[in-house]
């Protein structure tokens, strides 16, 4: 339980760091025992002690149990057969946390970014206080900042860790004040740029009766290619491996050798499945991660990390040669990570060859924490009058993501919704694009309250497009729209293509057989039917993150005539509502515009 409140301003923490003071405090000292020196001696009780880590990442405030894909996870039988678990739901993943700390006379809660931002509607339309209120409810001791952290702007997350009302909308109940993170944030790498200092805390040592662990916690470095550039104005984001070795070695100085990194940069398994042998039959991973792993010092323990919403437990040696683990537990809670150690307390550091790590499902099969039920029926109550609107009707599940292919029909629903409201305010607009990662979740059939099957409410949609973005027209040049095309599949996509989805008026042929730019068949690009004219102008809506040149779409930041648009998910709601009834229920497009080879 927790025994203390993390309350330092975002300037008080930067000036603590130096002191090395980001650790509980005082009452959690007394609670948890003070520091054993070593001194030649053998501590009495035997010189190892067992550390315990239970880790999350990407939660994404998926307080509720995730529907569709986003909720379910593979299992891999010994035989090498598959099942499909559903899994999440912060009333179950209470619970299995709980059971997991059962018995540990020393265990830590932790999480690697993404924890709020890209969240459903019960807690993206409270500025995600119902999410902080759960991992408190969780205790959540530690946590790195991701990408999404930053949704709402770096000032915002500020406020989500000290608490007080939203800056516009207040408080959301009379005489119930947001009381803020119960955990300190950690945020080494983003830094503002006139003074060089972490926006929040660079780390935070964490004292475990008579033992001290450091955390530090980055974000991805890339991390302002893909938030919203005026969250961030103002603030820089350093380079993962040079800041991790930086505040390795000042732990190192205040005699903390005990380090685990929280970062939000992720990998690839081989497999999907969660409990698969990451190092086996020459598997391993593949990815950003694994660079940062490689390059971070020797004297960081394990790396806990996310972004790619993959579960894997994997080794990966450090610069002296010796296998270190690298984990993820997937997102939206369907995963925790159970880390368990020696805490070797002579050498004040944790025993590497002991360190091991197991993926637990959170499965929909145990109890529900009542305490995590009553939290999120009341933020339902709250929420209820707009969540509950119906505002169309499907035939069956609408796959986004989670369809497994470049083009998916949720992203060309979106896509469509996007071109029909742009022509509304410009009928001579040609197409509109969707960036995938804004795709946030499928649109099922099954009811998912008392709806009844095939309704698509309000809040199912909003956990689909969270984050409200304007549709925005821009002109580009056919050169122009096939460099669009092909920044999909090179530069900074190179290795991770992102494939934009397409509205009805284009189609081209993706060639995976090939390599960079060239996977854009260019003679196979059509606008309205007809071949790509590179000298022609093409009317084209996509949402303001794109806008901006987000999801290093730079091409389109230069587009010319801008105009912006509606809100995007009251597009999509308006799309729906025109185009689909009780009666008249919409059918998932074919996702075909794209024809890929290979």
């Amino acid at each position: 339980m927790h025994a203390w409140k993390y309350r330092l301003t975002a300037a008080a923490a930067v000036v603590a760091a130096a002191a090395g003071v980001f650790a509980a405090g005082p009452a959690a000292q007394a609670a948890r025992g003070g520091d054993e020196g070593n001194g030649g001696w053998e501590p009495i009780g035997g010189r190892t002690v067992d550390l315990q880590v239970l880790a999350l990442n990407d939660l994404h405030g998926a307080l509720e149990p995730p529907t569709g894909s986003n909720g379910e996870v593979i299992h891999e039988h010994e035989d090498g057969t598959t099942e499909t678990i559903t899994a999440g739901g912060v009333e179950y993943l209470a619970t299995g946390l709980r059971e997991a700390r059962q018995g540990q006379e020393r265990s830590v809660t932790v999480a690697a970014g993404d924890l709020v931002g890209a969240t459903p509607l019960l807690s993206g339309l409270f500025h995600d206080e119902p999410t902080v209120e759960a991992l408190n409810a969780l205790e959540m001791d530690v946590a790195g900042v991701g990408n999404h952290e930053f949704d709402e702007g770096w000032e915002e997350l500020v406020r989500l860790q000290e608490g007080g009302c939203h800056p516009e909308d207040g408080c959301y109940a009379e005489g119930r004040e947001f009381t803020g993170a119960g955990f300190p944030y950690l945020a080494a790498n983003v830094v503002h740029e006139d003074t060089g200092e972490p926006v929040l805390a660079p780390y935070s040592v964490q004292r475990l009766n008579g033992i001290r662990v450091g955390f530090i916690g980055v974000t991805l470095e890339g991390t302002a290619d893909i938030v919203t550039q005026e969250g961030i104005e103002g603030l820089e984001f350093l380079d993962e491996v040079e800041t991790i070795n930086r505040y390795t070695a000042e732990l190192r100085e205040q005699g903390v050798n005990a380090v685990i990194a929280l970062v939000h940069e992720g990998g690839y398994p081989a497999s999907e499945a969660y409990n698969a042998d990451c190092d086996a039959d020459g598997g391993g991973l593949s990815g950003p991660i694994t660079r940062i792993a490689a390059e971070t010092d020797a004297g960081v323990d394990a790396l806990v990390t996310g972004h790619t919403h993959q579960p894997y437990v994997c080794t990966v040696p450090d610069p002296s040669g010796r296998d270190r683990l690298v984990t993820s537990a997937a997102s939206n809670g369907r995963l925790f990570t159970e880390l368990n150690m020696e805490y070797d307390r002579l050498r004040r550091d944790i025993v590497r060859t002991s360190v091991e790590g197991t993926n637990r499902v959170v499965d929909r099969e145990q109890e529900r924490a009542p305490d995590l039920t009553e939290l999120i029926g009341y933020w339902n109550e709250l929420a209820a009058p707009v969540a509950n609107a119906p505002i169309g009707w499907i035939t069956e599940d609408i796959a986004g993501r989670g369809a497994g292919s470049p083009e998916f029909p949720l992203g060309d629903l979106i896509a469509d919704a996007q071109l029909a409201h742009a022509r509304e305010i410009d009928q001579e607009t040609d197409l509109a694009l969707m960036n995938p990662g804004g795709v946030r979740a499928d649109l099922t059939y099954a009811a998912s309250g008392e709806e009844g099957d095939g309704v698509v409410t309000y809040g199912e949609g909003f956990t689909v497009q969270p984050f409200s973005n304007t549709v925005n027209l821009l002109d580009l040049s056919g050169e122009q729209l096939l460099a669009v095309l092909r920044e999909q599949v090179s530069g900074a996509n190179e290795a991770s293509p992102k494939i934009l989805q397409p509205s009805e008026g284009l189609a081209y042929t993706l060639d995976l057989t090939r390599s960079g730019a060239d996977r854009i068949v260019a003679d196979s690009v059509t606008v309205g039917g007809e071949p790509l004219d590179p000298a022609a102008t093409y009317r084209v809506a996509v949402n303001s993150f794109l806008a901006g040149g987000g999801d290093g779409f730079a091409t389109l930041a230069e587009g010319g005539d801008p105009v912006v648009g509606n809100d995007d998910m009251a597009v999509l709601a308006d799309y729906l509502t025109a185009n689909s009834t009780a009666e008249a229920p919409l059918a998932p497009p074919a996702a075909d515009r794209i024809t890929v080879v290979g």
